[in-house]
C-alpha cells in the first residue's frame, strides 16, 4: 500500500483537498483531528503531558486546550515538548489505521507533516498551495481571528518554499484551478504505481 502525505500552509485548502480524495473512495487519516482525541483518551499520550505540563493540562479528565495554547503558543521549546509527547503516538495510530486499509492508497492529511518529520513514512507527498494573502483572507473568516494571529500562526510553519522542495505534487488552490481536476490528475498518476 502506497502512504501519501497530504499537507500546506494554514488557510491553503487541504482539508477541502482531503474530501475530493475521499469522495473518490481514498481513506483518509486526518492527524489533526487524531492528535486531539489521543491528547483526551490515549493514557500513554495523557501522562506524558501531565509530567511536562503538570495536572492543569487537564480538567475533568479532558484536555485544557486554553491552559496548553497558553503555555505552547509564542513558545518553540514548550510546543516541541508537547510535540514530544503526541507526534509519536500519532505516528504509531496512523501505521496502525494504514494496515486495516484495503485501498491501493491512503492519505495522511497533516498540517506540519514535514516539519515534524512524520513525511518520512510516506511515499509521496502532496501539497496544497495558495496565495499568502488568499490563506490569511480564509483563516481570518473561518476562525474568526485578526490576521496578526494568522501571521504569528504561518510563522510556526515552513515557508510555501520549504514546502515545495519535499512536494511529489503540488495542487494549486487560489480558486483559479479546479481543484477536482488536480485531484483526479494525481489518482490516475498513481494508479500504475499501486497495481
Amino acid at each position: 500500500m502506497i502512504k501519501i502525505g497530504l499537507t500546506g500552509g494554514i488557510g491553503s485548502g487541504k482539508t477541502t483537498v482531503a474530501q475530493i480524495f475521499e469522495s473518490f473512495g481514498v481513506p483518509i487519516y486526518n492527524s489533526d483531528e487524531r492528535a486531539k482525541w489521543l491528547m483526551n483518551n490515549n493514557r500513554h499520550v495523557k501522562n506524558c503531558i501531565v509530567n511536562k505540563f503538570g495536572k492543569e493540562a487537564y480538567t475533568r479528565g479532558k484536555l485544557n486546550r486554553v491552559y496548553i495554547a497558553k503555555v505552547v503558543f509564542q513558545n518553540s521549546t514548550e510546543l516541541q515538548r508537547l510535540n514530544d509527547c503526541v507526534h509519536p503516538a500519532v505516528a504509531e495510530d496512523f501505521t496502525n489505521w494504514a494496515n486495516v486499509q484495503v485501498a491501493p492508497f491512503v492519505i495522511k492529511e497533516a498540517a506540519i507533516l514535514i516539519e515534524s518529520g512524520a513525511s518520512a513514512i510516506c511515499d509521496k507527498i502532496i501539497v496544497v498551495n495558495a496565495d499568502v494573502e488568499t490563506r490569511i483572507d480564509r483563516v481570518i473568516k473561518r476562525d474568526q481571528v485578526t490576521r496578526d494571529q494568522v501571521l504569528s500562526r504561518m510563522q510556526h510553519q515552513f515557508t510555501d518554499k520549504q514546502r515545495m522542495e519535499h512536494a511529489d505534487f503540488v495542487i494549486y488552490n487560489n480558486g483559479k484551478e479546479m481543484l477536482l481536476k488536480q485531484v483526479k490528475n494525481i489518482i490516475d498518476d498513481l494508479k500504475p504505481h499501486t497495481t
